[in-house]
């Protein structure tokens, strides 16, 4: 088949797009029946379809009434962040578990760039997974819109926002920043500050929330120079503790909204002469073997992860089934664990 004077195979979907002169979603919108298309741009599609004589491998699948057997873990993040931190890997381990005991295949997917995204966006529409679960989804993320777009189950890790229209699985952010500060406050700590995670991502904003909440209670003020954002990473939490030293050096309490970004801050307090706790007390939150092995072991708020893993992947499977009575937003407890950092 002759295309644009070049000799090709079976045509692609980038082709149909070029012809149609539409972006490479709108095909896939309109190959899998989304209502989020004009009849313009659906005409054109149709008209290119026919023209190339491009098959979709949906509809090649739905005729031979397969399934792929495999599933996508999304996670965009670098490779040196997947290994640097426990959460990422505890999820992985339990939806490999769960993934497992169902004898589907764990299909775990990088995305670093804008290049790679398109990239998995082409895989997604050639409907080559049954399913996907997205991990460390931002504000902006539009995969799951994408994917959502596509009419393949998805199941999230943590919200967007309040109003996460998809399904997700998420523990008690708010409760955690809450019983954090709640503890603090209950050992006399009067001049408690936080390290809070990216404000673009629902869980940060949820854990400095339930942090405000915790000062209210117990009738402590919230100073906006004890509060600052880093990015979930150790060096994240280093800076942010070097600003919140510089603005406020008389604090006696740091609340981290990761157990990472508060081993990043030990070392920062350790560097000023600050002795923790006699100085100042330290929180995280995961329970992460990073907390039970620091110097001193870190007082943290347990979050399920491994759980949250293997509930994301049970979600999953049942909404792949078409169970009708399958749960689509689940909130998980969290749960403080007092060690010799408090």
């Amino acid at each position: 088949m002759a295309v644009s004077g070049r000799q090709t195979g079976r045509p692609t979907l980038e082709e149909v797009a070029a012809r149609a002169g539409v972006g490479r979603g709108t095909v896939s919108r309109v190959i899998n029946g989304s209502p989020r298309v004009s009849d313009r741009a659906k005409a054109a599609v149709g008209r290119a379809i026919a023209e190339l004589g491009y098959v979709p491998n949906r509809a090649a699948r739905a005729l031979a009434g397969a399934r792929t057997d495999a599933v996508a873990l999304v996670i965009p993040e670098t490779e040196a962040r997947l290994f640097a931190e426990p959460y990422f890997l505890d999820i992985i381990r339990g939806v490999g578990a769960e993934l497992a005991d169902a004898d589907k295949q764990l299909l775990l997917t990088l995305i670093r760039s804008s290049k790679e995204r398109q990239r998995f966006e082409q895989y997604l529409a050639a409907q080559r997974v049954d399913g996907v679960l997205l991990v460390s989804v931002h504000a902006d993320d539009p995969l799951p819109d994408v994917v959502r777009d596509l009419r393949i189950p998805a199941v999230l890790n943590g919200r967007r926002s309040e109003a996460e229209p998809a399904a997700y699985v998420d523990s008690d952010n708010v409760g955690a920043g809450r019983s954090a500060v709640d503890h603090l406050a209950g050992r006399g700590r009067r001049r408690i500050a936080t390290i809070a995670g990216p404000l673009d991502m629902y869980v940060a904003r949820c854990r400095l929330d339930g942090y405000r909440q915790g000062l209210a209670a117990a009738g402590l003020p919230v100073d906006e120079d004890l509060v600052a954002s880093a990015d979930f990473t150790e060096d994240g939490g280093r800076h942010a503790m070097r600003r919140l030293l510089e603005r406020r050096p008389d604090l006696d309490a740091v609340f981290a909204a990761s157990d990472v970004m508060a081993a990043g801050a030990r070392g920062v307090l350790r560097e000023t002469g600050r002795r923790i706790p006699e100085d100042v007390a330290l929180i995280g939150v995961d329970d992460s073997a990073v907390a039970r092995h620091m110097d001193p072991p870190l007082t943290s708020v347990r979050q399920p992860i491994e759980e949250m893993g293997r509930v994301m992947a049970r979600v999953l499977l049942q909404e792949i089934a078409g169970a009708d009575d399958a749960p689509r937003q689940l909130v998980l407890p969290t749960e403080l664990v007092v060690r010799e950092s408090t």
